[in-house]
């Protein structure tokens, strides 16, 4: 623990710092909530994609077989070339995020006639399969920001609960006790000096008398 003085202006210091640590503590107790809460959410928002995904992949089974057609891959995978991606910003519990906005693919034309008709299926289905990717790097890149956030929000609690406010208050108790010695110290004083000068007087009183 640093070295403080033992002063007034000090005690008075310590006790402003005590109150404005307890007074910021309960806000970042509870901003710490949040974000906590927020990381579920998107573990929880996560876990939905995931579901959705391996739903898209196993209607995509049945279609595996027919893309050995190299023609047919390169077709596909054209349409799912992303032209255009577009992301919004917000705000969580004061961290700001990317969040999923629009997504435009390419455009691509089937021959309808040269080509079957699940084909047009399969580019839906491998379409929605990329944009579900994207919207989970971005709740994953979201997941990412919110978690650096609790990792300083809890520092700063931490740092409040365990060091400055428990500093303080210790501070505090030592001051306290320091200006209370010399109170009771300076009352002794004052004392002895009033009965040493009642003595003197009396001893003038009692050589005036004789």
């Amino acid at each position: 623990m640093p070295k403080i003085k033992l002063t007034k202006s000090e005690l008075k210091k310590q006790r402003d710092d005590l109150k404005q640590y307890t007074r910021f503590l309960p806000t970042l107790q509870l901003k710490k909530q949040q974000l906590q809460l927020e990381m579920r959410n998107c573990k929880a928002e996560v876990e939905r994609v995931e579901m959705e995904e391996a739903e898209e992949m196993r209607q995509v089974e049945p279609w595996i077989a027919l893309f050995a057609d190299p023609s047919l891959i390169g077709l596909v995978s054209a349409a799912v070339g992303v032209e255009e991606l577009n992301k919004g910003r917000k705000n969580i519990a004061g961290v700001d995020v990317p969040v999923f906005g629009s997504i435009r693919f390419a455009e691509v034309e089937i021959d309808l006639f040269s080509t079957d008709s699940w084909l047009d299926d399969a580019v839906d289905t491998a379409r929605k399969l990329a944009e579900l990717r994207v919207r989970k790097e971005i709740i994953q890149e979201q997941y990412r920001l919110i978690h650096e956030e609790l990792r300083i929000t809890t520092q700063r609690v931490n740092l409040f609960e365990k060091v400055k406010i428990p500093e303080c208050k210790e501070n505090i108790r030592v001051i306290q006790i320091y200006l209370g010695d010399q109170q009771t110290a300076a009352v002794g004083r004052s004392k002895m000096a009033k009965r040493k000068m009642e003595e003197v007087a009396e001893a003038e009183k009692e050589k005036s008398a004789a």
